[in-house]
């Protein structure tokens, strides 16, 4: 009989804290494209654990991605998982892949989850490339969903208020988005970064809005965090290319590092 995911989650945070020596964490964090130079700035590894090595993961697949858990150590004390990459849902693995990572921090004891990413800017006039933005909301246009059954979740408040606001304590410059996701994995066409705008989105993506819905339902409080690396089709007259994001990542790392030091040792 095939295990279902949560049951595949909890052998996976057993398996986690196994291999660290640790019995739980503080905070999670999924380190989305470009945003793995960021990671070095968040504390002292503690060890790290190749994706491969527990149950249920998979080797991420694209560029950016490092397939691996790192449990760092912050300067205050406190124990993160440092997912260094994801599964992405055009990958074809199925949604339970996509959030296997979140899942399995929540059972690892986690209690707060920092969801990252690349995404492009949909408001050019407001926004410009290596912007951080706090997503304030999100828009699932991805045509999946991570919880099926009877199980009834309000996500009246997917991304916390309370975390947005103490990001914005430690850096007031920080705009707030609404992120509207895809599958991917082509990139989107100009006249839907229009249908997006009017829509009221303000970043667009791949990614963080399944992991999002799967951190609430397991009780997590989410705070997510974009980084404009593009901006959307057809909004500046040049191609969209995975290579530019991860420069932009690279750019930034070190703004991105400090930024998240910072969050991780206040949540």
């Amino acid at each position: 009989m095939t295990k279902d995911a949560y049951t595949l989650a909890r052998e996976a945070a057993a398996a986690l804290r196994a291999a660290t020596g640790l019995d739980s964490f503080d905070v999670a964090l999924v380190m989305g494209s470009g945003w793995v130079p960021a990671a070095d700035a968040i504390g002292s590894a503690v060890s790290e654990t190749p994706f491969t090595g527990l149950p249920g993961f998979q080797a991420p697949a694209v560029a950016g991605h490092g397939g691996r858990i790192r449990v760092v150590r912050t300067a205050a004390g406190r124990h993160a998982l440092v997912f260094l990459g994801r599964t992405h849902l055009y990958e074809g693995l199925g949604v339970d892949a996509v959030v296997h990572g979140v899942r399995t921090a929540a059972a690892a004891g986690a209690r707060t989850i920092v969801l990252t990413n690349a995404a492009g800017g949909l408001r050019p006039e407001t926004q410009s490339v290596g912007d951080p933005v706090l997503i304030s909301d999100h828009i699932n246009l991805t045509g999946a969903n991570p919880i099926t059954g009877t199980t009834f979740l309000d996500l009246t408040e997917v991304y916390s208020g309370r975390l947005r606001a103490l990001a914005r304590e430690i850096d007031p410059t920080l705009a707030e988005g609404i992120y509207v996701a895809f599958r991917g994995p082509t990139y989107e066409t100009p006249a839907e970064i229009r249908m997006l705008r009017t829509l009221g989105g303000d970043l667009i993506g791949m990614s963080t809005v399944l992991e999002a819905v799967a951190a609430r339902e397991a009780g997590l409080d989410v705070l997510g965090l974009s980084l404009v690396t593009n901006p959307g089709a057809g909004l500046s007259g040049e191609p969209l290319d995975h290579e530019e994001v991860l420069e932009v990542g690279r750019a930034t790392a070190a703004r991105m590092g400090v930024l998240l030091a910072k969050l991780v040792d206040r949540l």
